[in-house]
Formats: C-alpha cells, sequence, structure tokens
C-alpha cells in the first residue's frame, strides 16, 4: 500500500494583486494567482516572468576571479599551450566539459584534451591520477568543471608539476579555498555575482561567455551551446529561477529545434524528436542515459576499453558526426539499460532486506550497507527506499577498501548536518541539505549507523515523515480548456523554483476505462468526470498507484490531486492529468 499523505492547499495570492495580473496579462485568475503565490506580485514582473530576455543575464566580469580566468585562458591559447577540460562523471560536469571544449575548439584552440575521473577507481573531484595523466599529456593548463572547490591538496600537487589550475563550481566552499590561478564559484563568501544557483556547468558557460565578450565572439555564436546548459540545469535539479530560468528557456529551444549531433542522437534514441522537449523530459528520459555513462564499471581487462564511462558520455556530446553520435548514443543507451536492471535488482534486495528486519522498519532512518552492490547506483536505491519508507535513507557498499556510499533526505530535514554530526567517523564527505556522499573505514559502518539515527531520532520533526502534497489551487474540470493549457505553458520551464502547479479536483469518478497499465499492471489509467457534470471526461494517469483500482473501477467516487501534462501518442497531442495522490471522497 502506498503511504498515506498528507494535502495542504497553500494561502491563495492577494486577491487585488490577482485581478490586476490577470486582467494586462489576459490570463485566467486561477493562475493569475499561481504567479502572485511565487513572488510574482505586479504586471511588470509577470511580463517580465512570461518574457525571459538574454540581455538579463548578468555580467559574467561580476564573478570573483572571473579577470583571472579569461587571463589566463588568453595566455594558453596565446602560447598554444595544452588545455585539459576536466570534469565531474555526472550529468552536469560532462555537459560542462562538453560545452567548454566546445567552445576552445569553436574559436581555434584545438590543443585540447578532456578527462572524466573514473567513479571507482577514482572517486569524485579532482584526482591525482587525473592530474599525473595531464602532466604525461604536456598539459600546462586544466580547466576544472563542477568540482575543485575543496582540492586544496591536489591544486596544489599540480602546481608542483607545472600544470595550472582554473576551477569553475558551485558546490559550498570549505574555510580554505584552492590556491589556483583562478577559483569561480558564486557560493564564495567574498563573491558578490548577484546569483549563487547556478550548475556547474553554468559557470562554466559564464566563462565562455566571458571570454567570448572580451574578444568580441558574439552571442549567437556560444548561443548554441544552451542546449547542453539547459540539461546540465534541469538534470542538476538547480533552481529554475532568475538566470536558470533565461538559460534553460533558450536552451530548450535550441534542443527542440537544432540540438548538437550528440543530444539528438539522445533525442532519437528517448523518442522525443517531432515532441515539444520539456524538462521532465530531460529529467526523465535524457538525462538519465548520461548519467548511466559515469554510474557503470568499465572492464579493466579489456584493452581497448574507453577511460572511464563518463569518458563516453563526453565523446557522444561533443561528437559533430552524425553517425558517430548514433554509435556513441547506442552505447550510452546500453549502459542506461544495465544500469536500470542493477538498479532494479538492488533496490529489490535493499527491501527484502529491511522487511526482513523489524528493528530497521521502527526507526526513523534507513541506513543499509552490502560490499557486493555497485557504487555507482546507491544513490538511485536510496532514492527508491524514500518513496516507499519516506525517511532520511543512506546506502553503503564498498570501494577499494572503504565503505562508500550516498545518503538522501526528505522535505524539511537537513541531511549535511545529519551526516556532518559524525564526521569523526567519516574520511570525508560532502553534499547540501537533501543529498550527500560520504566514505568511511569498514569497521565504523556499525558506528554510524547507530550515530546517524540517533541524531535524526532526537533532531526530525515527526510531523514531516507524513509525506505532503502542497496543492496551488481547487480547480474544476470544466476549468481545463485548450486556452487555460496554453497559458499553463506559458509558465514552463517548470523546475525548483517555478514548479509544476498541482491543482486539486474533489468528486470524480471513473468514466468508464479505467485499467491497470504497465510491464508489472503498476500503473493506473483512468478517463476520469466530475460526477455533476458528465461532459468534462478527461484522461488521467497515476503512476504507482494501482491499489485504487477496484474502488474506481466500481464506480466511487475520488479526489485527485494532479499536474496537467501532455500527451504524446502516436502522433496525436493531448492533455493529460498526472496524478500524485487519490483518496476517496467523503
Amino acid at each position: 500500500m502506498p503511504i498515506e499523505k498528507k494535502w495542504e492547499v497553500k494561502p491563495q495570492g492577494d486577491p487585488k494583486a490577482v485581478e490586476c495580473i490577470a486582467a494586462a496579462t489576459k490570463i485566467a485568475p486561477v493562475l493569475a494567482n499561481l504567479l502572485v503565490q511565487r513572488g510574482i506580485d505586479t504586471v511588470e514582473k509577470a511580463r517580465k516572468f512570461f518574457n525571459p530576455q538574454l540581455a538579463d543575464l548578468h555580467d559574467p566580469f561580476l564573478m570573483k576571479d572571473m579577470d583571472k580566468a579569461v587571463a589566463r585562458v588568453e595566455q594558453a591559447i596565446a602560447r598554444d599551450e595544452k588545455i585539459m577540460v576536466y570534469g565531474d562523471y555526472d550529468v552536469d560536469g560532462t555537459t560542462a566539459v562538453a560545452l567548454v571544449y566546445k567552445f576552445l575548439r569553436h574559436i581555434g584552440h584545438n590543443n585540447l584534451t578532456f578527462y572524466i575521473p573514473d567513479r571507482y577507481t577514482e572517486g569524485y573531484g579532482i584526482s591525482v591520477k587525473g592530474i599525473d595523466f595531464a602532466v604525461r599529456k604536456g598539459v600546462k593548463l586544466i580547466i576544472a568543471l563542477d568540482c575543485g572547490i575543496k582540492a586544496v591538496e591536489k591544486v596544489d600537487y599540480a602546481k608542483q608539476q607545472g600544470v595550472d589550475f582554473i576551477i569553475c563550481d558551485h558546490h559550498l566552499p570549505a574555510e580554505e579555498i584552492p590556491h589556483a590561478v583562478a577559483v569561480l564559484d558564486p557560493k564564495r563568501v567574498d563573491c558578490h555575482y548577484p546569483f549563487d544557483e547556478l550548475s556547474g556547468c553554468g559557470v562554466g558557460f559564464k566563462l565562455v561567455q566571458a571570454y567570448a565578450a572580451k574578444h568580441g565572439v558574439p552571442f549567437d555564436e556560444i548561443r548554441p551551446l544552451l542546449d547542453l546548459l539547459a540539461v546540465s540545469i534541469a538534470s542538476d535539479i538547480v533552481p529554475l529561477v532568475d538566470e536558470n530560468r533565461i538559460l534553460a528557456h533558450y536552451g530548450l529551444q535550441i534542443l527542440n529545434s537544432s540540438p548538437s549531433e550528440g543530444l539528438a542522437s539522445i533525442i532519437h534514441i528517448c523518442g522525443l524528436q517531432n515532441q515539444n522537449i520539456t524538462i521532465d523530459d530531460i529529467v526523465f528520459k535524457i538525462g538519465p542515459r548520461i548519467n548511466a555513462a559515469g554510474r557503470m564499471r568499465m572492464d579493466e581487462n579489456d584493452e581497448n576499453a574507453i577511460p572511464s564511462g563518463g569518458y563516453a558520455a563526453v565523446k557522444l556530446l561533443v561528437e559533430g558526426n552524425e553517425d558517430a553520435a548514433r554509435e556513441f548514443g547506442d552505447i550510452i543507451d546500453n549502459f542506461n539499460q544495465d544500469r536500470k536492471n542493477i538498479d532494479r535488482h538492488v533496490t529489490q534486495e535493499a527491501h527484502d532486506y529491511i522487511e526482513s528486519h523489524p528493528e530497521l522498519k521502527a526507526r526513523k532512518s534507513t541506513v543499509i550497507y552490502n560490499p557486493k552492490w555497485m557504487k555507482g547506483i546507491v544513490g538511485i536505491v536510496a532514492s527508491r527506499l524514500i518513496e516507499t519508507y519516506y525517511r532520511p535513507t543512506v546506502v553503503l557498499t564498498m570501494s577499494n577498501g572503504f565503505v562508500t556510499g550516498s545518503a538522501r533526505s526528505i522535505p524539511g530535514f537537513d541531511l549535511y548536518q545529519a551526516v556532518e554530526s559524525c564526521s569523526d567517523l567519516l574520511e570525508n564527505f560532502g553534499g547540501h541539505m537533501y543529498a550527500a556522499g560520504l566514505t568511511m573505514r569498514p569497521e565504523n559502518v556499525e558506528k554510524f549507523a547507530e550515530r546517524f539515527n540517533d541524531y535524526v531520532e532526537r533532531n526530525i520533526d515527526p510531523a514531516i515523515l507524513v509525506p505532503q502534497v502542497e496543492i496551488d489551487s481547487m480547480l474544476l474540470f470544466s476549468d481545463i480548456t485548450s486556452r487555460f493549457h496554453e497559458e499553463l505553458n506559458r509558465f514552463q520551464p517548470f523546475g525548483p523554483g517555478n514548479n509544476s502547479p498541482v491543482f486539486a479536483t474533489r468528486n470524480v469518478i471513473n468514466g468508464g476505462d479505467a485499467k491497470l497499465v504497465g510491464a508489472e499492471a503498476e500503473h493506473l489509467r483512468m478517463d476520469l468526470m466530475q460526477t455533476q457534470k458528465p461532459n468534462t471526461k478527461i484522461q488521467t494517469i497515476a503512476f504507482g498507484q494501482p491499489s485504487h483500482y477496484e474502488w474506481v473501477r466500481h464506480g466511487n467516487p475520488i479526489d485527485i490531486c494532479y499536474q496537467i501534462v501532455e500527451n504524446h501518442y502516436r502522433g496525436n497531442v493531448t492533455t493529460q492529468l498526472r496524478i500524485k495522490d487519490i483518496k476517496r471522497s467523503r
């Protein structure tokens, strides 16, 4: 049975502001209310929200060290020095590497290489192995993307080898900043850049934007790179406000009209060609395929094997030849299929273990360890376990003699502080409020599990252990017209800070077409209509909610909360409600 959720209807916006915006922008009052709820409470703000402009991007030279970074890139190009573009193995890191690499190649600097560390042999961030590789290849400058903000010792080591660093990161820095030529990170306390929620790829783009501006490269020449940036913004789940909203808006335009060959191959594999690609499509279809490459272990006995899975992702993203891009796309898709099979198997093992240990089920947190699980998928498994048990979760495995893993949280609980409270048991850790990575010695696992759970028990508010659905507004089915849907689409791109609105409608019944669908009949598809208005039938899908089937099939009324989406099927586009939760009507 699914976890019982609490519905919470948000306070409605100021009626005068709602009326004013609705009249000026000619949108439905319920949609004007959404704007006011999100702090867009004047006509001027509403017009700016609906019309993102590239001219509103911030001056990249407002970012601390940007002048130094551009100067060092200029020097490398003038001297024809070999530049290595180095990045993390996830979507943000690989898209960032591809973006900066493609730009440098575009402006004519071909003395280039790129590097993605192997998740299993090197781990996250700057590695000694990567620096040694750079030295052997004659690299004089490394541009590190989506990592490096805490790599003080590694940057010093590189300097001793005659290699300079430019760091482009967006993670929280420690007290000591690495002694690189330039450290670009809007989260530095001494950086006064107006927006500090860029993705790692976003920080890399600001470096590109700064260099282009200084050297008279028209913005239209870097605009095609925004498809990569949109993929990064969506996949790294950064707030879709301010610059991120503008960059994602224009990046989606490129993704839909003229994507790079690499992304076009993934779009084709996902079956998204000839569709309007959205942030959701990136999060659930495009991003996971890129991410899967970095999660998979390479065959160390294969002399012809690529250096790392993430390397294959970048090869795909920088590829300019359609046939080669298709070939790399197929490799990436195979990685994703393997990843899904492994993640499904490990998730089931984790479920079975928890269900067979009542003492684990009774706790307010989950810490679970199996040395045989693949390191690359433990974060996914932690997220899956939260869907079932809804509590802070840590999933651990063994890698290179250490226990390593990923932690995930639930809304309202600061996971990072919980992990930090156990820092004396850890070799290293990093992350933020809702996600973290950690490494420890095997003998500390049991102590960590106890201490972590004790911290959660003492500090978590029991109320947040009940999942909550925030509802923006009540709605009648008769309100969901084609014009309403068109106006709602103007709110896109959706994401954190501008989530797809959740509406609720009470007393709806099955219109005669309820059925269970999916490989394991795990989803419930229905045509629903309001009881008093039989002409308001609308197509719905409730993922992972098969338990309501018998109740609905027999004509019993239900209340639903949902998001309004477009459903593409065999060339037809229809409005569909994606149901988040179902309750029996009272």
